[in-house]
């Protein structure tokens, strides 16, 4: 007889979620709902009305881990519908920044990652924080990794973490012949580091993924399943390094391709907790007896594409561009740290092929007829979609369909098959950022459910 267990809160990822699952006698989720509780930005209400160029510096408010992706995906909306091309070394400037946001994120995602993984050929759990080595050694690659990126993102974005640099209509400045220098020395310090680190987690993650068992915090073992975190959704990816707008020539995102469903339509109904583990990590399981209701506390929209849920991500543009097919919570980890070469690369040629004395600044900035523009920003997680449309410079409508959003109801599935007790292990494998994907409120009203879309 099926019971049901609720994580809450999940921990070592950014924002509040919890999870709702169902689970057979042998304690398999045959039903996953994993939910957002992050109180609702409002991103997009704030934005209506406000200049075109303001906008974008809200949208990347959402979140203080991959601003910059908002901040270029938010710009490019604006400039999509406003029909206006950059120069050629504005946008390698927005290569650059892209880079170094992608690496910092997915370095800092193997810090909350390695807990649940072990050094290799023994049964200890790694502590990112430990003294010893040969811990300690990753731990100060993982923190150079960082501050590599957030120096590269500072120099040429203006700051590391919300952008001042990039604008409507470009850069507001180009990088000195002295910094373009230090970025190169940057990158390629950047590019000898990322291929030792990629190694070395390639190897944590494919040993986890070999072990029969597994262990949680608390220390007891789990059998693991076969195809652990596996889904059968597609994939959507817009490029292997930077993304897509409605300007491309063959542009890669459609939106009369996106619809959306509501919390409502898509979580279970009011679930009695019958099931509890006062041994599970901090102690996060809600004791039996008290009720969930993931249809009423779920603060997103269910986007499709297709009219089907769809990863995105690290394993979907290496998918899609890469012909990678590694399945499995794995899968996607080890793809993630494919991308680190790739970043350095990518960031070391744009800076060679940037010319100092170049112009940054598109000649004319028109002011926008209210014409839709999009712009599909390929984040550290995933697709991060803008929309926007702007008429006499401001903005008259805005809309985010961050990655986390399009990974909510792929993971759910991917915790099918899965023990309950590891079901947190897949959903830090798509590394959420949760706070950006937190856009609906469904409030009880006299017994009323109404849905209130903050995002129309």
């Amino acid at each position: 007889m099926s019971k049901v267990v609720e994580v809450s809160p999940t921990t070592r990822h950014e924002g509040h979620t919890k999870l709702v699952l169902r689970v057979n006698d042998e304690g398999i989720i045959e039903r996953g709902d994993w939910l957002s509780l992050t109180p609702v930005r409002g991103i997009e209400k704030l934005a209506i009305g406000k200049s075109m160029h303001q906008a974008p510096k809200i949208s990347s408010r959402v979140c203080g881990i991959c601003p910059i992706a908002h901040t270029l995906a938010g710009i490019e909306a604006m400039e999509g519908s406003i029909g206006c091309e950059i120069p050629d070394d504005a946008y390698l400037l927005r290569i650059i920044l892209q880079c170094a946001n992608r690496v910092s994120s997915h370095a800092l995602h193997n810090i909350l990652s390695l807990p649940d993984m072990y050094l290799p050929g023994t049964d200890t759990h790694i502590n990112p924080f430990t003294a010893e080595e040969p811990v300690r050694s990753v731990a100060l690659r993982i923190q150079r990794l960082r501050e590599i990126a957030q120096t590269a993102g500072e120099i040429v974005g203006g700051e590391p973490i919300h952008p001042s640099n990039p604008r409507v209509g470009g850069m507001y400045k180009n990088i000195t012949p002295r910094a373009k220098s230090k970025l190169f020395d940057l990158a390629k310090e950047g590019s000898e580091l990322a291929r030792e680190h990629m190694e070395f987690m390639i190897t944590v993650f494919k040993d986890w993924n070999n072990r029969p068992t597994a262990s949680v915090a608390s220390g007891y073992e789990v059998e693991k399943t076969e195809r652990f975190g596996s889904h059968i959704q597609g994939y959507m990816a817009t490029d292997p390094l930077y993304g897509s707008s409605n300007l491309d020539a063959d542009p890669k995102w459609f939106p009369e391709r996106w619809t959306e469903v509501r919390p409502w339509d898509w979580y279970m109904g009011e679930q009695e907790i019958t099931l509890d583990d006062p041994n599970y990590p901090n102690h996060a399981t809600t004791p039996a007896g008290n009720k969930a209701w993931p249809q009423m506390e779920a603060c997103t929209a269910v986007p499709m594409y297709d009219g089907q849920p769809v990863e995105v991500g690290p394993r979907a543009r290496l998918a899609m561009f890469r012909n990678y097919d590694m399945k499995g919570a794995m899968g996607l980890q080890i793809a993630r740290q494919m991308e680190y070469t790739d970043c350095f690369y990518s960031m070391i040629e744009a800076i060679d092929a940037i010319d100092t004395s170049g112009s940054v600044l598109a000649d004319e900035i028109p002011q926008g007829d209210g014409s839709l523009g999009w712009a599909a920003n390929e984040a550290p997680r995933g697709t991060d979609v803008h929309l926007a449309k702007v008429k006499d410079g401001r903005v008259q409508w805005y809309s985010l369909l961050v990655p986390t959003t399009w990974n909510f109801p792929t993971c759910s599935r991917a915790l099918e098959g899965a023990p309950w007790q590891l079901a947190e292990v897949i959903v830090r494998a798509y590394d959420p950022c949760v706070s950006c994907a937190t856009h609906m409120m469904v409030v009880d009203e006299e017994k009323k459910v109404v849905a209130q879309k903050l995002i129309q």
